[in-house]
């Protein structure tokens, strides 16, 4: 390579940056990373009526979340500013003029009817459905006139007379007859420049060496690079991205979950699972076998020749695998802060004091207690909900619970524990500790009889409404701990436990 690559990602602010642009995002962001490029971040906000200030604000929020600083774009100025495409009409139209002198541009009068009924005339003949070129041949002083006179007009390219070619450094040499490709409109009537239009010259004049971005833009490509020869400017070099199915092996939508990079930082992934897991969508390093890799590795491994051209299938399962280890790899202050939105949120802890060392020290044991349970953050208050509180007769009316109830066996082995729970309670004995916890159901075992799952499924279900649950020796701490501080929505000792489940 002769020269830096210089790359860019550029969204529209209509809508949400979803995993499929972060992944475009990404792979650009690498391939100049790797190579000592420049990434270039520009905003296309042509489309007005769409375009919405918050969406842009979303877009850059995402990549920052993510790790992808970019060195030219909003906020980081370069040498070919403005990077918002609404600022850079003045540019389009130098161009445009500049096409129309040469002859290589011409203006369209046709209307909407009319473009529609050849639509339908060349469907029903079964003809490739392109502009015949009606104002093709306009003399260009009657063209002048009519434009003179208020006749509204789009501006059309010229297509020559030749295959358009483009070679693809995921799919390689591609091309396209040109008489399949439409003389495609660069301005509408409505004077605002088209998307195909403004990306190319905006490419050119960023001197971006590569585009890489996803398949669903193959289709353009042909009309960027006419507009390309039309200019005399070198083309860059095309990577066209494979397209991310969902598990049903249809294209990646809303219905098969979160696709919106948002809704994965709300759902509690980390950045850099999602990074990672979004690198191994359509590629791998060397080998194949491994599949951790921090965003700096990534940065040293990444080659577009391992990019596949077919279809990558997102699969939730390898996503919360990644993120259940960077969970455990992750700082416990760090996750505790991630963590505590998703609390305050369902109103389990609001207003909860964490600058106060004990709360603090108490919400980290609990955090640690249920973080090997959850493949995702916001799956933490429902794994921890019984802490604060649980529903009796939904508990009771659990089949399985209700099983291990109904047993003689199940009743001595509760009367006995809560016997021992009131009388060190009555005895001032103070918070129960893990130790007299397992004496405790010890001396019951040798009362009862009772043993394994006898034992301890009925007190388990008395103290946390299921047979199954974390371990008593970090759970019962929890507990005492918990009941002692002044916690919002309020945590129950061991005994106020027992004694709501006989009651009630």
């Amino acid at each position: 390579m002769s020269r830096a690559p210089r790359v860019r990602f550029a969204p529209s602010p209509t809508g949400y940056l979803h995993v499929g642009g972060a992944r475009t995002a990404l792979y650009n962001w690498l391939f100049a990373r790797h190579l000592g490029g420049v990434f270039v971040l520009r905003i296309e906000d042509t489309d007005l009526d769409r375009s919405e200030a918050r969406h842009e604000e979303a877009l850059i929020e995402d990549l920052q979340w993510l790790g992808l600083e970019w060195d030219e774009g909003p906020g980081v100025e370069g040498p070919h500013a403005p990077y918002r495409q609404s600022e850079r009409l003045g540019i389009y139209r130098e161009h445009t003029e500049r096409l129309q002198a040469e002859g290589k541009a011409y203006r369209c009068f046709c209307t909407a009817e009319q473009l529609e009924a050849e639509r339908v005339a060349a469907a029903a003949e079964h003809r490739a459905q392109v502009y015949s070129g009606r104002c093709r041949g306009l003399a260009e002083a009657e063209s002048a006139r009519r434009a003179a006179a208020g006749e509204p007009f789009a501006v059309r390219l010229r297509i020559p007379d030749h295959p358009l070619r483009f070679h693809d450094l995921v799919r390689g040499e591609v091309e396209f007859p040109n008489e399949t490709v439409s003389d495609p409109i660069l301005v509408r009537s409505s004077g605002m420049p088209v998307y195909n239009y403004v990306v190319t010259v905006d490419d050119a004049l960023m001197e971006i060496t590569h585009v890489i971005r996803g398949d669903d833009h193959i289709s353009n490509t042909p009309k960027q690079v006419a507009i390309y020869e039309a200019f005399g400017w070198k083309l860059p070099e095309f990577a066209h991205l494979s397209t991310i199915l969902g598990s049903d092996r249809e294209k990646l939508s809303k219905r098969h979950g979160a696709t919106a990079v948002g809704s994965f930082r709300e759902m509690g992934i980390l950045p850099e699972a999602l990074v990672n897991y979004l690198a191994l969508l359509g590629w791998g390093a060397e080998g194949g076998t491994r599949e951790i890799f921090s965003l700096r590795e990534l940065t040293r491994e990444f080659r577009l020749e391992r990019v596949t051209a077919s279809p990558a299938v997102f699969d939730w399962e390898k996503l919360h695998w990644l993120n259940r280890h960077y969970l455990k790899q992750a700082e416990p202050a760090r996750v505790e802060e991630l963590a505590w939105p998703h609390f305050a949120g369902v109103e389990l802890l609001p207003g909860f004091d964490t600058a106060n060392s004990e709360t603090k020290a108490w919400f980290a044991k609990l955090l640690a207690l249920f973080l090997p349970a959850v493949s995702q953050l916001d799956e933490l208050p429902k794994k921890a909900g019984f802490v604060f509180g649980f529903d009796l007769k939904a508990a009771r009316a659990n089949a399985e619970n209700a099983a291990v109830l109904a047993s003689e066996s199940a009743q001595k082995v509760l009367a006995a524990f809560a016997a021992k729970v009131r009388a060190h309670g009555d005895a001032g004995g103070g918070p129960v500790t893990p130790e007299q916890f397992r004496a405790w159901m010890n001396e019951v075992k040798a009362e009862t009889g009772a043993k394994g799952k006898d034992l301890f499924h009925p007190v388990r279900i008395a103290l946390t409404g299921s047979h199954s649950g974390p371990e008593f020796d970090r759970l019962i701490p929890i507990f005492e701990e918990g009941s002692r501080l002044p916690l919002p929505a309020h945590v129950t000792s061991v005994r106020e436990r027992v004694e709501r489940f006989l009651a009630g």
